[in-house]
């Protein structure tokens, strides 16, 4: 199956929901004076293959669910692509094991993959070789300003567990609210990959996400604020923690970072000036 991106086309997932992200085991299960056995759902994670431009670019332990989107989110985090239109054809294999990418690349980019390798703090972890060169240039600039209630309120909904989560309590969430409520949202066992999806998802249907809220489950390490500055993605809220890196670099590169933020608080620990009190 082979997509061409073109103006208008608001989704081009070909697995978009895979029935088969979880399967069934037999576990058993100790307490302390018996044991019983029982099933139980874990998670199915894959290798999944990316390929670009005839060449194997990298392989990610995933799960099978927005491939495309994927390997479209991690080239523009890596500005192996600047744009979405720089991608000619995409293909994903019938299995959804492999997904092939034909596009105009930065080569300078694409050689750093290779050649700057960065292991990151995730879960599921992940490589980056391009993001110290064009992060420290960077910086998110927008007049963006969002209601204290409004990022509650959303986080909220965010946090409600999704059948994959409640089957296996092994998945981290990511999701972008931009300024026209416009929601992507994306699942992985990796934090670092279901930004991706969920930044390849809104670059695949054209939206600009300059004014948007990323939402996300996992702690905001330095490589997390690092993807909000490659799409200019102005505030990131997490229910979780966040790191001293994480917060040098918000600071100095004009993202609003945001922590703890469960019920009817929140930690705000950079550019506090985007969010109105009301």
């Amino acid at each position: 199956m082979t997509v061409l991106f073109k103006e208008g086309v608001n989704s081009l997932s070909f697995f978009k929901k895979d029935k088969t992200n979880s399967k069934k085991v037999i576990v058993d299960k100790f307490f302390e004076d018996k044991c019983e056995s029982f099933e139980d759902f874990v998670i199915k994670d894959e290798k999944i293959d990316f390929y670009l431009n005839g060449e194997k670019l990298i392989s990610v332990m995933t799960i099978k669910e927005h491939q495309d989107a994927h390997i479209v989110g991690f080239l523009l985090s890596e500005a192996v692509i600047s744009t979405i239109d720089d991608i000619k054809s995409l293909k994903i294999d019938e299995d959804g094991l492999k997904v092939y990418v034909e596009a105009d690349i930065s080569s300078i980019s694409y050689e750093n993959l290779f050649k700057q390798k960065t292991l990151t703090s995730g879960c599921c972890v992940g490589v980056t070789g391009n993001a110290d060169l064009s992060f420290d240039c960077s910086f998110v600039q927008t007049n963006y300003q969002v209601k204290s209630t409004q990022i509650l309120k959303q986080m909220s909904e965010f946090n409600k567990s999704s059948k994959l989560f409640d089957e296996t309590g092994c998945v981290h969430k990511a999701q972008i609210v931009l300024e026209d409520k416009t929601i992507f949202e994306a699942e992985d066992i990796g934090r670092h990959n279901a930004i991706d999806k969920v930044v390849g998802l809104a670059a695949m249907s054209k939206k600009d996400i300059r004014k948007s809220i990323l939402y996300v489950t996992g702690r905001l390490s330095n490589e997390m604020v690092v993807k909000c500055v490659m799409h200019k993605i102005p505030i990131v809220v997490s229910k979780a923690a966040v790191t001293f890196e994480g917060i040098k670099a918000a600071s100095s590169h004009g993202v609003t970072l945001v922590g703890f933020a469960r019920e009817h608080k929140m930690n705000i620990y950079t550019h506090s000036s985007r969010v109105k009190v009301d």
